[in-house]
């Protein structure tokens, strides 16, 4: 491309030795269908089942609504991973819904996508696992009582850094950790099923009797019970993040999420029904932590290894997240979107970890305010306009060009169905109940011109970047990378 023309011969590193690493310098396909579905389940099960529950049974007043909730955010999910699979099919690059963007839509879209999701989406959502993480992991130190804030964060901050390391060191010890995380949080899900099942044999279905009794039927509160319970499934277009580092993605990608999406929706059921079995709808909503008051009720004194569990699966969650987070920034640096240091790898690691340190630094910030149910409802304002677009991108090349190659169709109903389901959970909140923070949300993603203008369209880069740009180079040892597509 064109962008990528002017960022090879404006660099200020020209000589004939780094234009031939550059040729050369790529991220490594390491990603195969096993590793494929663990990063895709891996992601989605985090804090969400653990912390989400309450809240949806909150908005939707009766345990079989929520349930119906759940069940419908599974589909969802199904059905917009699918159309993403298409997606990855025919564009086979990293990115998601950037590259999609910047492909079908062009370059402005594309850069207010990326401004958005490196500066707020992505270090927003990973904050708010790492907190998670941290509350579940040193609950057991303070038995009784609320845990210290400041201890809290630290832990959070703690485990930011650790994930930083291990994936600025190596893709496969990065993706070795998301499938042991993966199988342990399976485990624990599994613990809290049978357990309930046992329940419900011994005849404890009260929660299940009468169960559409206070239904709430406004569209704002189904609305933000929806973006409660898609919290929990977010996640399920993270192999799209990472397409140049499949192996087959075009038998890969479609695999992974008809394998790992189904059977994260039935976890989730299985895991609700057993909360309700052990809880009436008055306790459930009463409980601060919804898996922690069940191993108590159910497990007595083994209680202690929920939160273990809760922590592996959020940590793992949070690796995931890490890992996909930090494609975003990666490649819109390649494209000429970010600042040319993150677009680059690590000479011998082969990471991408100029823009991993900043995903890191960006969500360290963000750990230090800001509420887990506040930090859910925007992220998911913002994640369903950008899903909309995307989805309604597919829709334009099924429509307009039919002839492109692609291994992988979707049923045209299917996006149909996405994106009239992005255009209501965007549309709901605001209609029903109007927040200001929506508005300061809007506002946030369209500052963005005020970058793209000088930046990006009219090419403005000051000498000091450049000076500054080889410094960093040097002193993270990383070069810049080509594409790693076919």
């Amino acid at each position: 491309s064109t962008m990528r023309k002017r960022k090879t011969t404006d660099s200020p590193h020209s000589s004939p030795d780094v234009s031939d690493r550059k040729e050369k310098l790529r991220l490594k396909q390491e990603v195969g269908l096993i590793s494929g579905v663990s990063l895709i389940a891996g992601t989605m099960i985090g804090s969400g089942i653990f912390m989400s529950p309450e809240w949806v049974l909150h908005h939707m007043g009766s345990p079989a609504s929520s349930l119906l909730i759940w069940a419908a955010c599974g589909l969802l999910a199904m059905f917009g991973a699918l159309s993403y699979a298409e997606l990855g099919t025919i564009i086979k690059e990293s990115g998601g819904e950037y590259i999609y963007i910047l492909r079908i839509f062009g370059s402005f879209p594309a850069f207010l996508f990326a401004y958005t999701s490196v500066i707020l989406v992505r270090p927003a959502g990973l904050a708010a696992v790492c907190l998670s993480f941290a509350e579940y992991a040193i609950a057991p130190f303070y038995p009784g009582c609320s845990s210290p804030q400041v201890v809290v964060k630290c832990t959070a901050a703690a485990c930011i850094l650790l994930l930083t390391i291990i994936n600025c060191l190596n893709v496969r010890l990065a993706m070795s950790i998301m499938n042991i995380f993966t199988a342990a949080k399976l485990l624990a899900l599994l613990v809290i099923v049978v357990g309930g099942l046992v329940l419900l044999a011994k005849g404890q279905t009260q929660s299940f009797q009468n169960a559409f009794q206070n239904t709430t039927a406004g569209i704002g509160a189904v609305g933000v019970a929806f973006y409660q319970g898609l919290w929990s499934y977010d996640g399920w277009n993270n192999l799209n993040y990472v397409t140049e580092e499949l192996k087959k993605p075009e038998v890969t990608l479609p695999r992974a999420v008809m394998i790992a999406i189904p059977l994260v929706t039935c976890l989730y059921l299985l895991v609700n029904v057993s909360y309700l079995a052990a809880m009436s709808p008055p306790e459930l909503l009463a409980s601060g932590a919804v898996a922690i008051t069940w191993g108590d009720k159910v497990l007595g004194s083994w209680a202690w290894l929920i939160s273990l569990s809760v922590a592996l699966s959020t940590f793992g969650s949070s690796n995931g997240t890490f890992f996909s987070g930090g494609r975003v920034c990666y490649i819109a640096a390649r494209e000429g979107h970010m600042p040319d240091i993150l677009s680059m790898a690590h000479v011998r690691c082969l990471t991408p970890s100029p823009a991993l340190l900043f995903t890191s630094a960006v969500s360290l910030i963000m750990i230090i305010s800001g509420s887990f149910t506040s930090i859910v409802n925007f992220f998911s304002f913002i994640a369903w306009f950008f899903y909309g677009m995307t989805i309604s991108g597919l829709l334009y090349l099924k429509i307009k060009k039919p002839e492109l190659p692609r291994s992988y169709k979707v049923p045209i109903i299917i996006p149909i169905i996405v994106l009239m389901a992005a255009v209501y959970l965007v549309l709901a909140p605001i209609i029903d109940q109007p927040k200001i923070e929506i508005l300061y949300i809007v506002l946030f993603v369209f500052s963005g011109i005020i970058l793209y203008f000088p930046l990006v369209r009219f090419k403005y880069h000051p000498r000091f970047l450049q000076s500054i740009t080889l410094h960093l180079q040097l002193f993270l040892e990383v070069a810049p990378t080509t594409a790693g597509t076919n």
